[in-house]
Parts: structure tokens; C-alpha cells; sequence
């Protein structure tokens, strides 16, 4: 098997951090293969920089996803050309987007296919997802692991992706709205799915930002300047055991670390 762990969107410095403190002590425990991270919120101020994909590339993470945040720090763009293993979603144009959408691990025995997705539902207005990875298949070898991190805001259209991909990839998991759901299993066609990873951030937190302020925000209804919150910390992820002869998922796990 391939273990492969897919964190949820880790939020800011202490998201990072705390990370940090906790990845490589799970990663021998659990005897972990491969690990996708979103890291979208990692920068200070929301979005992501050269430097917080390095702080998460040096702390065990190999592999980057992200999703509508991608491109809101312009000093990501062109490291986002030149990294292959940071990930925009697939589905902005391509020619005119930097980076990409997919990349390739050399497992050995395998080579797994990492893939995100955005959603479209309340998000940008993408190339339809679906015909996306339709397009993303066509490409792979049968022979390939395929993980898949869709980046989205609605439940709906995240579980119907994951009937739509149900016995042609591995795994596929959710990412975006911080919150983790408690719906991980195994599709009857073998693959592997959960609607929501989580985050890795603040606890004391509305999905990562200070109580206050989007209280605030809801009462008042102007506009304000997001924080993140303080103190103690969590990381939600999910466990996929893959097997290597048929591809299949055959054990999903979701921890919670703090």
C-alpha cells in the first residue's frame, strides 16, 4: 500500500507552525508516504508566498494544493511556474494562468498523479470541473494513482464530484471551507473520499480568523480587516491507504491532531 496523508487548509504563521511541531513525529507514526497539503491561507494576510511554500515544503509537506486564494499574492506567481510540486487548481485557463494543475510523484512502484480542482458553485467562473478532469484522464496511465483535492465550497457538488470519480481515481477529498466533515468512506467502486479535510490553525477560531471579527462583520455589515486567531492550535487530516495492485482505496482514516 501507499499511505498517503491529504491535510486541510492550513491558515496562516501558527497554522504553519504548528504544523511544523507536529508533521514529522505523525509521519513516522503512521508510516506516511506521501503528503498533500493545502496551502492556500499560509501566508500572513491570507493567500500564499514563496516563503510560506517553502516553510511547508521544508517541514515534510510534498505537495501543494490550493484553490481560489491561489493567485491573491503576486509574488507566488512565478513560483508557481517553476515549482512543480505546488498546485493551482486545473481548471483556470491555461496559457494565461500561472503554473498548473497536476503533477507527478515518482513512487517506485507507482507514480501518483496529484490533481485540484475548483469548484464552480458561489465560486470563480471556471471550466466546468467535471469535464476538467475528464480532460486531466484522458492523460494518465492506467497504471497511475490519482488523488484528487477539489476545492470547493458546496457539499453538493463536492459529493457528486466524488460519485463522478468513483473507481477511476484513488482519492479524492475535499478542501475550502475549514470545517471537517464526518463523512469519510470508501465509494463501492474503491475509491476513496471525504467531503471536507478541515484546517490546520487556531482552534478559538471562524475558520481561522478571530470570533470577533467576523461577528462583527455579521452584525454591522461593513467591512473589516481580517486577523487570525491566537492560542492553541489543531490539525485535521485524513489517512488513504492505496493499494498498489489495484489502485484502490482500502483504509481512510481521519485524525485530528492538537
Amino acid at each position: 500500500c501507499i499511505r498517503d496523508r491529504a491535510i486541510g487548509d492550513v491558515v496562516g504563521k501558527a497554522g504553519c507552525e504548528f504544523l511544523r511541531s507536529k508533521l514529522p513525529q505523525i509521519k513516522k507514526d503512521y508510516d506516511i508516504d506521501l503528503v498533500i497539503a493545502n496551502g492556500e491561507n499560509s501566508a500572513e494576510g491570507n493567500g500564499i508566498t514563496p516563503h510560506s511554500a517553502n516553510f511547508l515544503f521544508s517541514s515534510g509537506v510534498d505537495v501543494i494544493t490550493t484553490g481560489n486564494h491561489a493567485f491573491r499574492r503576486k509574488e507566488i506567481y512565478n513560483y508557481l511556474s517553476d515549482n512543480e510540486y505546488i498546485l493551482r487548481p486545473a481548471n483556470y485557463p491555461e496559457g494565461s494562468t500561472p503554473g498548473k494543475g497536476v503533477c507527478k510523484i515518482d513512487m517506485l512502484k507507482r507514480n501518483v498523479i496529484i490533481v485540484n480542482l475548483l469548484g464552480t458553485i458561489y465560486m470563480e467562473s471556471l471550466d466546468n470541473p467535471l469535464e476538467k478532469i475528464d480532460e486531466i484522464l484522458k492523460h494518465v496511465s492506467e497504471n497511475d494513482i490519482v488523488i484528487v483535492d477539489f476545492h470547493a465550497e458546496t457539499t453538493s457538488e463536492k459529493r457528486a464530484m466524488g460519485f463522478y470519480l468513483d473507481g477511476k481515481v484513488s482519492a479524492v477529498f475535499g478542501t475550502h471551507t475549514h470545517v471537517m466533515t464526518a463523512d469519510e468512506s470508501i465509494l463501492k467502486n474503491g475509491t476513496g473520499y471525504i467531503t471536507d479535510v478541515g484546517m490546520t490553525g487556531p482552534i478559538n477560531s471562524v475558520l481561522g480568523i478571530k470570533p470577533e471579527i467576523i461577528i462583527k462583520k455579521l452584525k454591522e455589515k461593513m467591512p473589516v480587516k481580517f486577523e487570525y486567531g491566537e492560542g492553541a492550535c489543531k490539525m485535521e487530516c485524513v489517512l488513504f491507504d492505496i493499494d498498489l495492485h489495484t489502485r484502490k482505496t482500502v483504509g481512510i482514516k481521519r485524525l485530528i491532531i492538537t
